[in-house]
């Protein structure tokens, strides 16, 4: 089957044959339909994250962001079988820790991302295994493309996840978003059809002008402004209610925090860079006498799904509005290295394998 594998960190992938793989009996073998390229495969593309102990070696096939058929099934799997229309969350859980047992998936204790391991090849493929299938697999409903599920991928679902349950937004709420990439205007998007007022933020007019579309009540070109944070506190008449880092790098993640109103929370959706290497400098002292609260935000527990499932076919959020363009497998390669210079408006998701 055809693949696109990382030969080498920071060169572009090569397209070409590897061989089909075959389930163990916990797994299933799902064929792509369709996948989202994320800034986070740039990021292993590029050598992150090593510092975290999630770098991939040479020769994995990356992507996290997939949905799929069915079509071959180990001999341990009960709940699938072949022609099974199913979406896969990038973390991939045991299904037996304490975690994964109290309904909280997205922090299992042995969790095998998916594309993000040499032991968890990704779905930049024609197609791919999926460990613990009968846990981690999610079956599709009608209402549901693969194209628009790929749109979920893992960059949707974080921001419903950041925006819902990690900062408990409410309608009313005013949230600044730091970096209109594929998460931020995801947030964007929830953060409208939920009821709040989201401002997007960014270097570039044209994933403001996108924000805009997508729901944003006010944007700022950070370039432009002396103070980001200060222009979001005169938009909000003294600070957000909620803020997000959905970029990860030291300006945005302070910018963020210092976007904020007493007592509001900050929410860390984009993992650093190879220059900050997770550590950022935040002013401790403001945040403890405003009780600025600061959470992390990883994927989506998979109990969550049925919930966003049910927005969806209400209209009330439309992730297919977030995909900015549909592309081959040959395409692949560049579109992902053209993440270096952040010129992707949306989420960008293969369709022709």
């Amino acid at each position: 089957m055809r693949a696109a594998v990382l030969e080498e960190h920071g060169e572009p992938l090569a397209v070409t044959n590897v061989d089909y793989p075959e389930p163990t009996p916990d797994q299933v073998i799902v064929e792509t339909e369709a996948c989202g390229i994320c800034r986070s495969d740039w990021h292993l593309w590029q050598g992150d994250w090593s510092w975290v102990g999630a770098g991939v070696p040479e020769g994995q096939i990356l992507g996290h962001e997939p949905a799929g058929v069915v079509s071959a099934v180990g001999s341990d799997v009960e709940t699938l079988e072949e022609g099974d229309r199913v979406a896969v969350p990038f973390h991939l859980g045991d299904g037996t820790c304490p975690h994964c047992r109290e309904g909280r998936a997205n922090n299992c204790e042995t969790v095998l991302p998916l594309g993000l391991s040499e032991y968890s090849q990704g779905a930049f493929a024609e197609a791919f295994p999926v460990r613990e299938a009968d846990f981690n697999c999610v079956k599709l409903p009608d209402t549901v493309g693969y194209t628009e599920m790929a749109g979920l991928g893992c960059r949707f679902m974080t921001a419903y996840h950041a925006l819902a349950d990690r900062a408990g937004l409410r309608p009313g709420d005013w949230v600044a978003i730091h970096g209109c990439g594929g998460v931020g205007l995801s947030a964007i998007h929830i953060a409208r059809a939920l009821g709040a007022h989201p401002i997007g933020i960014d270097v570039l007019d044209s994933k403001l002008e996108r924000a805009k579309e997508l729901g944003a009540v006010e944007t700022i070109n950070s370039t432009e402004v002396d103070s980001a944070p200060q222009a979001v506190k005169a938009i909000t008449d003294g600070g957000a209610d909620v803020s997000i880092d959905a970029l990860g790098i030291a300006e945005t993640c302070q910018n963020s925090v210092e976007s904020l109103g007493t007592r509001g929370s900050h929410v860390q959706v984009g993992l650093t860079t190879g220059e900050e290497q997770g550590q950022i400098d935040l002013p401790v002292d403001v945040m403890t006498m405003q009780e600025i609260d600061f959470h992390g935000s990883f994927g989506m527990p998979l109990v969550r799904y049925d919930e966003l499932f049910s927005l969806i076919a209400q209209g009330t959020l439309e992730p297919e509005k977030i995909i900015g363009e549909t592309l081959s497998l040959e395409e692949a390669p560049e579109t992902l290295a053209s993440m270096d210079d952040y010129e992707t408006v949306g989420i960008p998701v293969i369709t022709e394998f």
